[in-house]
């Protein structure tokens, strides 16, 4: 890191593309659709159990931590061009796209599940629209890793 800093390249290469992450991301149709096999609970997990095992506690009356720019954004641009990516980035399983209607795919709703947030960023990174805003909890909630 301080070679990057002092002479501006590293003999170690580096992890720059040339653009951000948001920027980086592709419409949905460039998308292949990948099939995970189920967990095996030995050496493969589920996100629920990961969460739990990540020792997260957020206080139940605090304010969401997750902030939309505009709440619209999720199901009228990143739905349909990227088939709302935050669904899929993050690791806790905190963002959902819920219908009315799950075999018809009508009246979509987003739903963020901000209980679950191991404080990873990646929504803040990664979402396309730069919608999602990752701020620090009150009260210190989020991951306690005992073994760490």
């Amino acid at each position: 890191m301080w070679l990057n800093q002092l002479f501006g390249v590293s003999p170690f290469g580096t992890l720059a593309h040339g653009k951000s992450d948001a920027k980086a991301t592709q419409p949905i149709h460039f998308d292949r659709q990948i099939v995970y096999p189920k967990p095996d609970g030995k050496l493969t997990f589920d996100r629920a159990s990961s969460v739990y095992l990540s020792g997260t506690n957020h206080e139940e009356d605090q304010p969401v931590h997750l902030r939309l720019a505009d709440p619209e954004i999720p199901i009228k641009y990143n739905l349909p061009v990227y088939g709302e990516p935050a669904r899929l980035y993050c690791p806790a399983g905190v963002y959902e796209v819920v219908y009315a209607d799950e075999d018809k795919k009508t009246d979509p709703r987003f739903v963020i599940n901000a209980q679950n947030c191991v404080h990873c960023k990646t929504c803040d990174i990664k979402d396309p629209a730069q919608n999602i805003t990752w701020v620090p909890p009150e009260g210190g909630g989020g991951p306690n890793y005992q073994d760490m």
